[in-house]
């Protein structure tokens, strides 16, 4: 077993990973930009190196950097989290020539599975369900217009070395086409720095569904069931759940299956996601797969009693993992939201700033992962990601009433949050229900997104009051004796009546 690993992330999951190392009695070291230097993570450490720079082209992109302060600290592993050069296959294969322990798949794994037309050939050729496409990439338009009008309409232009929904455009019919190939495949070059696209017939009504895996040295490869995933907005996921509601038994089984064989047939090792769609006749299929820990895994953890960071440092080091079959009935079930500082009513435009007062939700039933503490400072360099809470319950309807009583709890001054939008998405019906698709938001726009102004009021008027007890100030003099002229009684009772308009 390792004795220290170096954790090449930052925020909530370095924090995250450096718990499992304690609790495994393996020492950790952190590694932050400038911007960092103070951050929670840093001091979650039991050592830390900086990396300098601002950007994350000049902090944690810098894997030279990385594996250079790994090598002197001593540490006998490296622990990408996620994002970053977490599915590096580069970084990856570096880290392995220096002598260190890449704590993930094999390099060749993240190159064949990064590359989404090889990873759809490679699923056909093993009878992994796929969507109906093209198995190469494509550049010529002409040629692409007629095996996008051969597939039928619509469908869905999509990059070939990318994910996350850049370089991805759905079109709807003929006229659409040639502006969205030649778009998309502007985008994907930016993003990825590879043009080149592919076309998938578009899966309408589609559920969002992945599975966890993980395979071990020692000849074991075994899924963990599923999330559900299809609250995203822009593609991107803000609320996901084990186990989803659309799953019966035979329908768990047969996805697990080839959750599998697509992990076994790319020859993978250590923790990854195979995620598909689900049309609305129930039919399934490959979209991707994830060579990484999820954002989401904290959900597979609390309804299968497993610890998937130990996990990948146990298979990493050679030990064999601990579940030994797949795992198709759980305890409970788990909501994950994300909550990020964004402003939903601007387009989930981020809302950087200091963040003036926090108090977290806790009670039965809650956990949070969180990279911030009260003054801590949301940056436009990373991602607005300010924590994960989850919930869990006996029952489905359970853990939702507990993810609704822990938001209302939430309380966060100085920036814009996603909190009031969780809470509108934890209150639908159709949620509730289970009866939704990855069009939800879309489809429940008005509701999800209605002005409160006395919600606001309140906010605002909490904020000015923070912000001038963090400068210090005397508010309400009386004749400059110092003394208040309203007391601290009278201004809660006004917050409270806020509250109630």
């Amino acid at each position: 077993m390792f004795k220290k690993i170096l954790v090449a992330n930052r925020g909530e999951i370095a924090i995250r990973i450096m718990r499992t190392c304690r609790e495994m009695g393996i020492k950790s070291v952190a590694v932050f930009s400038d911007i960092d230097r103070s951050s929670p993570f840093v001091y979650h450490a039991d050592e830390a190196c900086a990396l300098g720079g601002t950007t994350s082209q000049e902090s944690y992109l810098q894997w030279q950097k990385i594996i250079s302060i790994a090598r002197r600290s001593g540490a006998g592993a490296i622990h990408p989290g996620y994002g970053f050069l977490s599915e590096n296959a580069a970084f990856a294969e570096a880290v392995q020539k220096s002598g260190l322990v890449f704590i993930g798949p094999p390099p060749e794994a993240i190159r064949l599975m990064g590359n989404k037309t090889a990873a759809r050939k490679l699923m056909i050729n093993h009878g992994v369900p796929t969507v109906p496409g093209t198995e190469d990439a494509i550049e010529n338009v002409d040629e692409a217009r007629k095996i996008a009008l051969e597939i039928g309409y619509p469908i869905l232009i999509k990059a070939a070395a990318g994910g996350g929904g850049k370089g991805m455009r759905l079109v709807e019919n003929d006229a659409q086409f040639e502006e969205a190939m030649i778009s998309a495949g502007r985008e994907a070059g930016a993003a990825f720095g590879d043009a080149t696209v592919y076309i998938e017939k578009f899966v309408e009504e589609p559920r969002h569904i992945e599975f966890q895996i993980l395979a071990d040295n020692h000849g074991r490869t075994v899924h963990l069931g599923e999330r559900e995933c299809s609250i995203q907005r822009r593609h991107q996921k803000v609320v996901e759940e084990a186990p989803s509601s659309l799953l019966d038994k035979k329908l768990r089984h047969e996805m697990g299956q080839a959750a599998v064989k697509a992990a076994e047939a790319c020859g993978y090792r250590g923790a990854g996601t195979i995620e598909f769609l689900v049309d609305k006749h129930r039919r399934f299929y490959f979209l991707e797969m994830n060579t990484r820990l999820q954002v989401e895994h904290p959900v597979t953890e609390w309804v299968t009693g497993l610890d998937l960071v130990a996990e990948q440092i146990r298979i990493a080091a050679g030990l064999p993992m601990t579940p030994e079959q797949n795992i198709e009935q759980f305890w409970g079930h788990a909501v994950e939201c994300r909550l990020y500082a964004e402003n939903p009513k601007n387009d989930f435009a981020p809302s950087p700033g200091k963040i003036l007062f926090l108090k977290s939700a806790d009670g039965p039933g809650i956990r949070e992962d969180s990279g911030i503490t009260q003054g801590s400072e949301i940056s436009l360099y990373y991602d607005p990601l300010i924590s994960k809470l989850i919930a869990w319950g006996s029952d489905r309807g359970q853990a939702i009433r507990r993810m609704l009583r822990a938001l209302r709890e939430y309380e966060i001054l100085g920036i814009h949050t996603t909190i009031p939008f969780l809470i509108r998405v934890m209150e639908n019906r159709d949620f509730n229900r289970g009866t939704f698709t990855t069009k939800f938001i879309e489809e429940h726009r008005n509701e999800l997104f209605r002005q409160d102004e006395s919600l606001a009021e309140v906010a605002a008027f909490s904020a000015v009051l923070q912000e001038l007890k963090e400068k210090n100030r005397v508010v309400f003099k009386n004749g400059g004796n110092g003394r208040l002229k309203t007391s601290n009684w009278k201004v809660i009772h006004r917050k409270k009546a806020l509250r109630t308009r």
